[in-house]
């Protein structure tokens, strides 16, 4: 029998068909374009909310429309985290705060100078 069973040698049709790069480690998936994951409005309001939802009850506190991006906005995200007190993480655009810490931001976002408003609940 000269049939192959199994293999971990990848042809070169077969990664073509995979999408990956005919050259290179077969293993390694090429880059992917991240989008968005929300069609996120981009009218120079902060927005502050609160999200249950898929966190098995425990809610974080979400920002929206924060005109930094990047670094900036990471580095931003950081800092809050450390003025409240608590974790967090910047995903996507959108700064999410652990626990319910919606006027504290409010006026930390306020003492920035961008228009603040509340949503949701």
């Amino acid at each position: 029998m000269s049939d192959v069973i199994y293999s971990t040698e990848w042809s070169s049709q077969q990664k073509k068909a995979a999408g990956k790069q005919v050259s290179g480690n077969p293993r390694k998936a090429a880059p992917v374009a991240i989008e968005p994951a929300r069609n996120l409005p981009n009218d120079g309001v902060v927005r502050v909310g609160r999200e249950t939802q898929g966190r098995k009850g425990g809610g974080v506190t979400v920002v929206t429309g924060v005109p930094l991006e990047g670094d900036a906005l990471i580095a931003y995200a950081k800092e809050l985290k450390q003025r409240l007190g608590c974790g967090g993480t910047c995903k996507d655009g959108i700064i999410e705060i652990q626990g319910d810490k919606r006027d504290q931001l409010m006026t930390e976002l306020a003492k920035k100078g961008w228009k603040v408003k509340r949503v949701g609940g």
